[in-house]
């Protein structure tokens, strides 16, 4: 099957996501569980973000702007019944307005 990206590890994907991230200054505070403690902690987006990270912020803005579950599912590789992408397609404030609005 051919991909969309090659294969990297996932380790050294990781830590130039972060890189990356830290080059361009991105550096936004998010809040994290600490799998320790079980404490929130805060950290600049550059400390955590993964490229899982990035696969979902890919699918839910994906999801956004093409409304179609099918489509992004098959795109993203989600099964059509996925929990994972069930969770990622969370209906928002603005994606109301916008049905709403397609009725008047």
């Amino acid at each position: 099957m051919n991909y969309l990206i090659p294969y990297y590890d996932k380790n050294k994907l990781n830590r130039g996501i972060r890189r990356v991230l830290e080059l361009a200054g991105i550096d936004r505070m998010v809040t994290v569980i600490n799998p320790s403690t079980g404490e929130s902690e805060q950290h600049p987006i550059y400390e955590v973000a993964s490229s899982h990270m990035a696969r979902r912020t890919f699918v839910v803005n994906l999801y956004k702007k093409v409304k179609d579950p099918c489509l992004v599912g098959k795109i993203s590789g989600h099964s059509e019944h996925s929990r994972a992408f069930t969770r990622y397609r969370d209906i928002d404030d603005d994606m109301v307005r916008e049905m709403t609005d397609l009725l008047e």
